[in-house]
C-alpha cells in the first residue's frame, strides 16, 4: 500500500466506525423511547412503558421480612440460617423480586434470548438499587467465559450494567475474568456451588478495583455462591465493599430453629 494513502484510509475507516457507533445509539434511543405492548403479557400500553400496570402490581416483590445479609425472603425476622452458617462475602445483598412466577419466566426468556428485555429488567431494578446503593462507585458484571458467551451471545449481567449504568450515571467496571468452565449450577447445592466455582474469577483491572464500593449485578440469588465468589477476588484485589444486586432471589421457606423438610422415612 502507498505509505501516503495509509493516514486517509484509516481515517475513512474511522468515520465509517463513528458513523456506525451513532447510528446504533439513535436506534437505542429510539427504542428506548417507543414501546406498545407489555414485555410480559403483551398487553397494548400507551406510555410507552415496559411493564403493564397489571403485571407489574401481579409480580412477586420481594417487600417482606428479608434476611439482612442475602436479602432473600424469610419467614422470620432475622439472619437466615444459611447465612448463620456459612455467611455471604458480600457486604449486603438485595434482589427487586422473588424467582418465581412471571419474574422467573421474565429472567428465563432474557437468558435464553430474548436480549430486549434489559430494559424492563432494568425498569424493575433501578428503584431499589438507587434506594439500596446510593454509595456504589462501580456496577461489576458477573463475567462469562468466552466459549459460555459465544454460545450465548450476550453477556446478560454486562448488557443489564451497561442499561443501568446510563440511568444511574455509576459507571460499569468489567474488570474480572471467568477463567475456567464451570458446571451448570442449577442441580447443585450451596457447599457444591461453592466448590464448583473455586478459583474460577480472576480480577485482570487490580488498581481500578483498589479501595473502590462496588456493586456485583447478576440476575438472580440462589444460594448466592456466585455473588460470593466474586466478592471475594474483588476483595481480595483491594475493594473496600462489595454488595451484590440481583433481580431476582429464590425464598428461603426454612422456618428458623427447625430443620429443612426431608422426604421418606424418618
Amino acid at each position: 500500500m502507498d505509505t501516503k494513502k495509509a493516514p486517509k484510509t484509516r481515517a475513512f475507516f474511522q468515520k465509517i466506525k463513528e458513523w456506525g457507533q451513532k447510528i446504533s445509539e439513535w436506534v437505542r434511543k429510539y427504542d428506548d423511547a417507543h414501546n406498545y405492548t407489555c414485555d410480559i403479557c403483551g398487553r397494548e400500553v400507551f406510555g410507552g412503558e415496559r411493564v403493564c400496570k397489571q403485571c407489574f402490581r401481579a409480580l412477586p416483590w420481594n417487600d417482606g421480612e428479608i434476611c439482612p445479609q442475602c436479602g432473600r425472603r424469610v419467614k422470620e425476622a432475622g439472619v437466615c440460617l444459611e447465612c448463620k452458617a456459612r455467611p455471604l462475602r458480600t457486604d449486603r445483598a438485595r434482589s427487586a423480586l422473588l424467582y418465581e412466577g412471571e419474574a422467573a419466566r421474565l429472567i428465563l426468556r432474557y437468558k435464553r434470548g430474548q436480549k430486549y428485555l434489559y430494559r424492563a429488567i432494568a425498569d424493575l431494578s433501578v428503584p431499589l438499587i438507587g434506594r439500596e446503593f446510593a454509595e456504589a462507585e462501580a456496577l461489576v458484571p458477573v463475567p462469562m467465559t468466552k466459549k459460555a458467551r459465544r454460545a450465548r451471545g450476550y453477556n446478560q449481567s454486562l448488557v443489564l450494567c451497561e442499561e443501568l449504568s446510563r440511568r444511574l450515571g455509576v459507571p460499569v467496571l468489567d474488570a474480572a475474568e471467568k477463567r475456567k468452565e464451570t458446571k451448570p449450577q442449577k442441580s447443585l447445592g450451596r457447599e457444591e456451588r461453592e466448590k464448583n466455582l473455586e478459583g474460577c474469577f480472576h480480577i485482570a483491572k487490580r488498581s481500578a478495583v483498589n479501595g473502590k464500593t462496588l456493586l456485583v449485578i447478576d440476575d438472580t440469588f440462589t444460594t448466592g455462591a456466585t455473588v460470593s465468589e466474586l466478592a471475594d477476588a474483588l476483595k481480595r484485589a483491594g475493594a473496600a465493599k462489595v454488595y451484590a444486586f440481583t433481580v431476582t432471589s429464590v425464598e428461603d421457606k426454612t422456618a428458623f430453629g427447625k430443620p429443612p423438610k426431608t422426604s421418606g422415612k424418618k
